[in-house]
């Protein structure tokens, strides 16, 4: 004799209510996890300033919070639609098979999806390692910029003139780059002279004293002028100055070479690269027999 939920239909009603709950409590778990990650990230960063002059721990702590927690979050949708799956009979048999077979699966896996491993494994390695952060200044590929983001197989680095330069993550870890704020944000900026022999070489020193004083863009520790090349015809003048950070350095550095070439252009012209012509017996006239 049929049971009354066979008699009324509602035995199909009360599985499918059952799978539809036991779906909605996986994804809602799943989601709090996910949730829970974003809120620790939050209050640990909201202690550290990355906008500051002298952030190099701030930027540590937001690029390893921030890539580690796309990791996690990675992991938590994989297994939170692995565990979904598993919930249906007919799948879990698969699942099963699967899971048996892991070992063979894996490597079919490792070979079909080298590059992205690799450039996953990379993103994690630069999340504990550390070669770049959030908002460090590198030279990559003869460009200059800023790091902007971080992902798991993808950096994104905005460029001086806005552009955005997308640099797998297995570039740096496999290529050698210039990280200008690696261990700290201040650096120290050059501009390079040509100038005559004539040049007073104490005059411009002085000189580039009083401009680095008179501008907000020197943090006052470096201050030199040194001759570093003679050529034949001129010499190689390198300034030395220091700033809080690169945007700072290289506007101190287009400021001071400005500064300078106006300097010797109005107090000693002669001092400019030029060239030397000399005319030996003046006077003497050439032999019409000579001349064609």
């Amino acid at each position: 004799m049929r049971s009354l939920n066979e008699m009324l239909g509602m035995e199909s009603y009360a599985y499918w209510f059952k799978k539809t709950s036991t779906l909605l409590f996986i994804f809602s778990f799943t989601w709090l996890l996910i949730k829970i990650i974003k809120l620790i990230k939050q209050l640990v960063i909201s202690n550290y300033d990355v906008h500051t002059t002298d952030n190099l721990k701030a930027r540590k702590i937001y690029t390893q919070f921030t890539i580690l927690e796309r990791v996690f979050i990675f992991i938590l949708i994989i297994f939170g639609l692995g565990i979904a799956l598993m919930s249906f009979d007919s799948i879990k048999e698969i699942g099963i098979s699967i899971f048996a077979s892991a070992g063979v699966a894996g490597i079919i896996i490792g070979f079909s999806a080298q590059k992205m491993i690799g450039a996953i494994l990379a993103g994690v390695q630069i999340a504990i390692a550390q070669p770049i952060k959030i908002d460090d200044v590198v030279v990559i590929e003869g460009e200059w910029g800023r790091i902007e983001q971080i992902t798991l197989t993808y950096v994104v680095i905005a460029i001086w003139d806005k552009r955005r330069l997308v640099v797998p993550t297995t570039y740096f870890i496999e290529k050698p780059i210039q990280n200008w704020t690696k261990s700290s944000s201040d650096i120290i900026g050059t501009v390079y002279l040509f100038t005559d022999y004539k040049v007073p070489i104490d005059a411009l020193r002085k000189k580039l004293t009083r401009i680095l004083k008179g501008t907000d863009l020197w943090d006052g520790q470096s201050d030199a002028l040194q001759v570093t090349n003679a050529t034949e015809t001129t010499l190689e003048i390198r300034a030395l100055m220091s700033a809080k950070d690169a945007s700072s350095a290289w506007e101190l550095r287009v400021h001071v070479r400005e500064k300078m070439i106006t300097f010797l252009q109005k107090n000693y012209p002669e001092s400019l690269p030029h060239t030397r012509v000399l005319i030996k017996n003046e006077g003497e006239t050439v032999p019409p027999s000579k001349k064609k």
